[in-house]
């Protein structure tokens, strides 16, 4: 497969999307709306207006454009736009998208472009209507803070929804801050004196999920001692915030879109069906349009949960946000030091050109980390350490084991030093993210950079495999080779 753009000498790709400023302020992000005319097949005839920054297209409800045709995809492709342009890209699709005789992967379009996916035609063709996207006046929503464009665009469809009672699917890559936009949310609902319940889908056993979820009764299975409440139950009159929901068991997914459609449980060993009142969140930093496409995450529970859909951009996508957030982050340092903390601005710098894999949790941690060791009250660039201990590296010197072994007794050792103090959601994703980066490095060695034989090895996409590289800083898309 090949990457075909359509800009070149002479052609001219006109911004899909202009931001409007007052001053140096920006107000307004303006999109130029665009057509999708189908061409051949059933739908024959029908146009679908582009008015939002990013639509999906293929087989499935759960797309903005649905194709019946049997050679499309559940999720056959999307356009983006942006201030670059409007953007078609391939979703790992089976028969893929075409654009003439080349098959692509992700093309610049413009007016008049004609491309195929399975039996169907499309052009595409821009039109002189243009949607206003409204950006908050604010550069903050209760904790979460940002003054570029793409977080005011967040804060602007967070006050419109938060007072609702709509269900709200928060997605992002990890350390992007899903979980703070949830209790943003709650804080801001009707329901904020109500409890917000967690449930972490990725934490919890498979053989424990429907009772931490719906409850059990005494006696209804080994191990029940008592009646206990679950998750939806405990949440009932506030919010309930599903955490990495794409982790949920494809089992209990029936089960879980029952209690959205109806909102009423029953305990696991129980015969007594009870309503609840409770409003749904839910995050993930996984792609659920293709767990769609794949079987792994059932269509009808996407689309109940979708309702409302908020994408957290990532940190190397809001760069301009960082000195705001050192502010921040070094206010809490230094209420906690009693001693007030600044960075001067060649660490401010050397932030702001770092990859960022961690995201905004990893900036927190690098920040704090700095001003809690930092000698006086300025932060400078040597006081920064971006490095994480890579995965296998026994204890320093001079720490001695708790006398802990496992079941095969091996002795298990105290954690690297930076990973003590931290909570225990942080520390697991630095060890997975060194594991990752080292991992994926060797990977790409030993297949000399070719990302087909890499994502073959590896069992993954080459979409998947070249988003984590991108998210790990260990090579860029075009210097990947085929």
């Amino acid at each position: 497969m090949s990457s075909f753009s359509s800009q070149g000498p002479g052609v001219l790709i006109e911004p899909a999307v202009t931001t409007i400023f007052e001053g140096q302020r920006a107000t307004v992000r303006r999109l130029r709306k665009a057509k999708l005319v189908v061409l051949t097949g059933t739908e024959a005839g029908k146009e679908f207006d582009v008015e939002k920054t990013r639509i999906s297209a293929g087989r499935s409800i759960i797309n903005d454009l649905v194709l019946p045709d049997k050679a499309v995809s559940g999720t056959h492709f999307e356009v983006r736009s942006d201030d670059a342009g409007y953007m078609l890209r391939d979703l790992e699709s089976t028969n893929g998208t075409f654009v003439g005789d080349l098959r692509i992967k992700e093309v610049w379009l413009k007016p008049g472009t004609i491309f195929r996916a399975g039996n169907v035609q499309i052009r595409f063709q821009p039109m002189t209507d243009v949607v206003d996207i409204q950006l908050s006046q604010r550069d903050r929503f209760e904790l979460l803070l940002g003054a570029s464009t793409k977080m005011r665009e967040i804060f602007a469809t967070l006050e419109k929804v938060s007072p609702s009672d709509l269900t709200v699917l928060i997605t992002g890559e990890t350390g992007t801050g899903k979980e703070m936009v949830a209790r943003a949310i709650h804080a801001r609902s009707t329901r904020k004196q109500k409890p917000f319940v967690v449930l972490d889908c990725s934490a919890i056993p498979k053989d424990l999920m429907e009772s931490t979820v719906f409850g059990h009764e005494k006696g209804s299975f080994t191990g029940a001692v008592g009646q206990h409440k679950g998750a939806f139950e405990q949440a009932n009159g506030g919010t309930i915030f599903l955490d990495e929901i794409g982790e949920l068991d494809i089992t209990l997914q029936p089960k879980l879109l029952r209690v959205l459609e109806n909102r009423e449980i029953k305990r696991v060993g129980g015969d007594r069906t009870m309503k609840i009142d409770v409003r749904v969140l839910a995050a993930t930093n996984r792609d659920l349009r293709q767990m769609v496409n794949q079987g792994g995450f059932r269509e009808d529970l996407f689309f109940r949960l979708s309702v409302i859909s908020v994408e957290l951009p990532s940190l190397a996508d809001r760069r301009d946000d960082i000195p705001q957030l050192v502010e921040h982050f070094l206010a809490d340092v230094s209420e906690r030091r009693g001693m007030k903390l600044e960075m001067n601005a060649e660490a401010v710098q050397q932030l702001q050109r770092h990859a960022w894999p961690g995201n905004v949790r990893e900036l927190r941690n690098i920040v704090e980390r700095a001003a809690s060791l930092c000698d006086g009250p300025v932060v400078r660039r040597e006081d920064l350490a971006f490095g994480r201990s890579e995965p296998g590296v026994p204890p320093p010197p001079g720490h001695s084991s708790p006398g802990l072994r496992t079941e095969t007794g091996a002795a298990i050792g105290p954690p690297p030093e930076e990973l003590r103090g931290l909570e225990f959601k942080d520390a697991k994703q630095r060890v997975v993210d060194s594991f990752e980066r080292a991992y994926l490095r060797d990977l790409l060695q030993r297949h000399e950079g070719n990302i087909t034989r890499s994502a073959q090895e590896a069992g993954l996409t080459r979409y998947h495999l070249r988003e984590l590289l991108k998210r790990h800083a260990l090579v860029s898309p075009q210097d990947a080779s085929d």
